[in-house]
């Protein structure tokens, strides 16, 4: 029989035999009797024996029924007293199979009764051993100072049995087991998660709660073995390991329909390719890839068990699904008497938020770089370390079915996402370095950068000054750098890239659809939605429900949450009016970057005039006032995005949970649309802001607009001279790849750092004494948001790629490389730096997949306005084709006609440059400057307004994103159509298995009948036997705890 105890109601052993009490030792790791807090009143358990070696004379003669109770020895052994063992030192294994624990133990009666002389013998024989023990104590036991015959002769009282207890306690320490193993001191029941907790002094009401919560646990079926405090690295972390016994699994395996096998698969597997030799460097070994046969699979029934292949119990359930099923329970378990009567108070997620345990995980199954030493453990972790988390196995394949196999299908999903994401976005560098190359190769036969670096063209334009009165005059082919590199990303190519991209969006998409479904087959994910939603509710929610409701589906009434239009509304408008407040709080911040823009470039202009830096031969040139302003201003804007995002993501969580969600499905969707919309504004309104806003509403010469009015002085930006596509382009780079290297040394450098901090401890003890449960407690948890962080990252920078992506075209190049290293990253954190993360189901990448589907559609949007108003790609080709002078199909004179002429003595005071400002060569032989517009020269009826080629440029500008969409959208859509979202092999084994469950169930029940009818004549009862009531699904999940 298996009794839960807490921590501070543990038996005693060998030390009131000798006298001593555990409150008196001070025992360190491998403590050989655990200590009790409440010893003294489990001291009548133990009057077996006197205070003293020298009372127990009084007590000859008398016997008693003794308890075999356990207790630790050296690092890893077990001490088991019974009135046999008499200490023999073959009972101190580690893995005694007679043995339970300290917190779980087993009462039986002894053969025969303790003689009390047991008692005094031992202790004659501590004092003959004294001698030859003093030596080897000194190792065995460096904790503690070695006594010798004089100075025990010295103590008195229980000081003396207390040094006695100690010399024996190191007698018994020579041979130790190592406590890396994921199972019980039995060495048979498998540990399926462990708890930690700290005794505070003052944590009454904790230990209360603990006492309460371990009790329930134990009512439901489980098994559970605690390890003393004395035995941790930090001499304060008690940990309870948990046992899930067959009944439990197969109960919650039936209540959760988990999918388990129950015939081997018979469809032949024809997915080779042709000249499949070629992919065997990127290949894994078999057994890695496939580390678990194919079966056909079926909800589990307990009833039906034998219809199942089941071998063995204790390896039919994987680890994974064992822990989730414990999870499921801890979630759901209360920790107040029944009759408080507060419904709300249970789960383990709760009692972490209160401190009542420190963490709650299941373990790793070996350590990260070796093998397991136990035969009957997999050593999957070393596996996943050794093949996937290695960065120099970037090359190969993924072993998803080994990560879905040890992490779940959740995990697993994504990394099958992010794997493939990767192998799309190969296609896509390709052709946008394609796109590159083309640039740099026609890099010569850029003629209107020619004009404006020509001394006869460039050098005698003069152009109006770009700010007021500390921006003077200034000659074209000063910009000439900046305008062949504009060249390398503003070309035909872009244009053809752009449309390329909007097909590889849909193509991506599309052939994700397929890889999903065939995993959501192989993985037993098929009608996951639909069978589990009911049996994923939150627990947060199932203590919140006040009321009982007829579920029109199932015809069995639930337990639902009644609320008022008013409680739903007054929730939403607090939950949206709190987004739209922090969303109004970036668009602040993004004004404020702007306006730091306005302010700074006149500052920079005047600071650079003069400056030393101008004279550089390399970088001389390329250092202006509009890349001074623009990359320190891009600067700027990522720090507080990385500040706003620290923020805002708890205040999504808090306005999430207070919504209440029903279902975990339901809950990560809501959350997932709050950050995202905060994430989208965050990242992307800089952008947004270079490409469709600056440059846009500047005015001309005579008439400049102000950002606030002319009172602020802020005047509008121009656009730099080679375009604005080229600013776009550095504001994309900075905060791009400025968020990818952070978030590479946030993922990696900070779990790193905190682990070896945690640990360093521990670092001093020898590996059989760093238990497998410490090992892991040392680790970081992973947290229930863990992977909602890495999907939100991946599609931050899938936005960047794809919205985006006509200004930058080696954009896919980055993001490839970056996420190469970004796979292996997170494989080396969450196999070695995190705790075993709790498997969760999960049949698709839930609300992401319909947020990559609306980037896609408003990437052909923004990439169309990109080419069509940031871009000079239109002026281009209307100039080209309707406005050349010559009638030719080239871009002589192009420089010329797309700059507007103004009068220098129309410019108003206020806009003028100051005295100083203005270059040398300037004088008052100048009277006019240009500037970048479609307008009329003074002197014309209608003078600075705009001219007929201004409105064939708008007209042509639009007709090409009306064009570019309706072509984009029509192949994306034809290619959706075109291509399946289940593969037709997928769908024969969905049908062959539906086929089979229904056949195979319909002869097993004939079989079961027949059966019944025979034996009708010998029992009076033709029922199906049941192994438990027929009770509803919450009602199962419910009243047994």
């Amino acid at each position: 029989m298996n009794l839960s105890v807490s921590s501070h109601e543990r038996l005693p052993t060998i030390g009131l035999w000798c006298g001593v009490t555990p409150l008196d030792l001070p025992l360190g790791r491998g403590a050989a009797a655990a200590v009790s807090g409440q010893w003294a009143r489990k001291g009548s358990q133990a009057s077996h024996c006197s205070a003293s070696c020298e009372g127990h004379q009084a007590l000859r003669g008398h016997t008693t029924t003794m308890h075999r109770l356990t207790g630790k020895s050296g690092g890893d052994s077990l001490i088991e007293m019974s009135p046999t063992d008499s200490f023999s030192e073959d009972l101190n294994g580690y893995h005694q199979h007679a043995s339970s624990s300290m917190g779980s133990f087993q009462q039986e009666e002894s053969g025969s009764p303790l003689v009390i002389d047991v008692c005094l013998e031992t202790c004659e024989s501590l004092r003959s051993s004294i001698a030859s023990q003093a030596s080897s104590d000194q190792s065995n036991t460096p904790r503690h100072d070695s006594f010798t015959l004089e100075q025990i002769d010295v103590l008195t009282g229980f000081w003396r049995r207390r040094a006695l207890f100690l010399k024996y306690r190191s007698r018994i320490q020579k041979q130790q087991q190592s406590k890396d193993s994921v199972f019980f001191r039995d060495g048979v029941r498998r540990i399926d998660f462990v708890l930690s907790y700290v005794d505070d002094k003052d944590g009454e009401r904790k230990q209360e709660r603990r006492r309460v919560f371990e009790a329930n646990l134990v009512k439901v079926g489980l098994e559970l073995e605690i390890e003393d405090k004395s035995e941790s690295d930090d001499r304060k972390t008690y940990f309870v390991k948990i046992h899930a016994p067959w009944e439990v699994l197969a109960t919650y395996a039936d209540v959760l329909k988990i999918k388990v096998p129950f015939k081997a698969n018979d469809i032949p597997d024809n997915s080779e390719m042709p000249m499949n030799w070629l992919s065997t460097p990127f290949r894994l070994p078999e057994p890695i890839m496939q580390p678990e046969p194919d079966f056909f699979t079926a909800p589990f029934d307990k009833s039906k068990s034998d219809f199942f292949l089941i071998e063995d119990r204790d390896k039919f359930f994987l680890p994974s699904t064992r822990n989730r099923i414990v999870y499921y329970i801890l979630s759901r378990c209360s920790y107040i008497r029944d009759e408080c009567g507060e419904r709300d108070k249970k789960g383990i997620k709760r009692l972490l938020n209160n401190s009542t345990y420190t963490a709650a995980f299941p373990l790793h199954d070996s350590r990260y770089w070796t093998k397991s030493k136990d035969v009957n453990c997999d050593s999957d972790r070393y596996n996943l370390y050794k093949y996937w988390a290695g960065f120099f196995s970037f090359f190969k394949e993924q072993p998803l079915n080994l990560i879905r196999k040890y992490y779940g299908e959740k995990i697993g999903l994504y990394f099958a996402w992010l794997g493939f994401y990767t192998e799309m976005l190969f296609f896509a560098a390709v052709v946008g370095t394609l796109c590159f190359v083309y640039g740099v190769l026609t890099y010569d036969d850029n003629e209107w950068s020619k004009e404006i670096c020509s001394d006869e063209i460039g050098g005698n334009i003069v152009m109006c000054p770009l700010c007021d009165k500390k921006c003077g005059f200034w000659k074209l082919n000063t910009t000439c750098n900046s305008s062949w590199q504009s060249h390398l990303f503003d070309n035909v190519g872009t244009v053809f890239f752009a449309i390329f991209m909007g097909i590889w969006v849909t193509l991506f998409l599309e052939f994700w659809k397929r890889r999903q479904a065939r995993l959501e087959y192989e993985w037993d994910l098929v009608d996951f939605e639909e069978e589990q939603q009911q049996l994923q509710l939150r627990p947060e929610y199932e203590t919140k429900c006040n009321s009982r409701k007829l579920n029109r589906i199932t015809q069995e009434t639930e337990w639902v949450l009644d609320r008022t239009i008013s409680d739903v509304l007054a929730k939403l408008f607090l939950c949206w009016s709190t987004v739209i407040l922090w969303i109004s709080l970036i668009i602040a911040c993004i004004i404020g970057v702007i306006a730091y823009r306005l302010a700074v470039y006149a500052a920079f202009a005047s600071i650079m005039k003069d400056s030393p830096t101008s004279n550089l031969e390399v970088v001389g040139p390329y250092i202006t006032p509009q890349l001074a302003t623009s990359v320190t201003a891009s600067c700027i804007n990522f720090v507080i995005i990385m500040i706003l995002n620290l923020m805002y993501e708890r205040v999504a969580v808090w306005i999430t949970d207070m919504e209440i969600p029903k279902t975990h499905l339901e809950y990560e969707n809501k959350l997932t649309v709050k950050m995202f919309l905060f994430q989208f504004v965050n990242y992307y309104s800089s952008c947004f802001y270079v490409a469709f806003f600056k440059g846009k509403f500047v005015g001309y010469p005579g008439d400049y607009a102000y950002m606030f009015g002319k009172w602020s002085k802020l005047r509008n930006e121009e656009c730099d001279p080679g375009g604005c596509l080229i600013e776009l382009t550095t504001q994309l780079v900075i905060v791009m790849t400025g968020k990818q290297v952070w978030g590479n040394i946030q993922e990696a450098l900070v779990p790193w750092l905190m682990n070896w901090w945690a640990s360093r401890k521990a670092r001093s003890y020898p590996e059989s004494l760093y238990s497998r449960w410490e090992q892991d407690h040392d680790l970081q948890g992973f947290g229930q948001l863990g992977l909602f962080y890495e999907y939100l990252e991946m599609v931050i920078q899938f936005g960047f790629i794809t919205l985006f992506v006509a200004s930058f075209p080696l954009a896919p190049l980055l993001a490839l490389f970056n996420n190469i290293i970004e796979i292996r990253v997170d494989a080396w954190k969450l196999t070695t730096q995190f705790r075993r993360p709790v498997a969760a189901k999960a049949h698709c990448i839930g609300a992401w997949e319909e947020i990559l589907n609306g980037m896609a559609v408003l990437s052909v949007v923004t990439n169309a306005f990109i080419v069509a108003f940031t871009s000079d790609m239109i002026p281009r080709l209307v100039y080209m084709y309707a406005y050349q002078p010559e009638g030719e199909m080239n871009m002589k004179g192009y420089i010329n006609n797309s700059l507007s002429v103004f009068n220098i003595s129309e410019i108003p005071l206020p806009n003028r440059p100051e005295d100083g400002e203005n270059p040398l060569w300037f004088n008052s032989s100048i009277t006019t400057c240009r500037y970048r517009d479609y307008r009329n020269p003074p002197g014309h009826e209608n003078q600075y307004s705009h001219t007929m080629q201004f409105w064939h440029i708008l007209a042509a500008k639009l007709a090409f994103i009306i064009i570019m969409e309706h072509v984009v959208f029509l192949v994306k859509y034809f290619v959706a159509w075109m291509i399946p979202d289940v593969p037709s092999d997928v769908k024969a084994r969905v049908k062959r298995e539906r086929y089979l469950v229904q056949e195979y169930l319909h002869n097993y029940e004939v079989e079961k009948l027949k059966i019944q009818l025979s034996q009708q004549s010998h029992s009076e009862c033709t029922c199906t036997p049941m192994i438990y009531p027929s009770l509803t699904k919450h009602e199962v999940l419910s009243e047994c705890l």
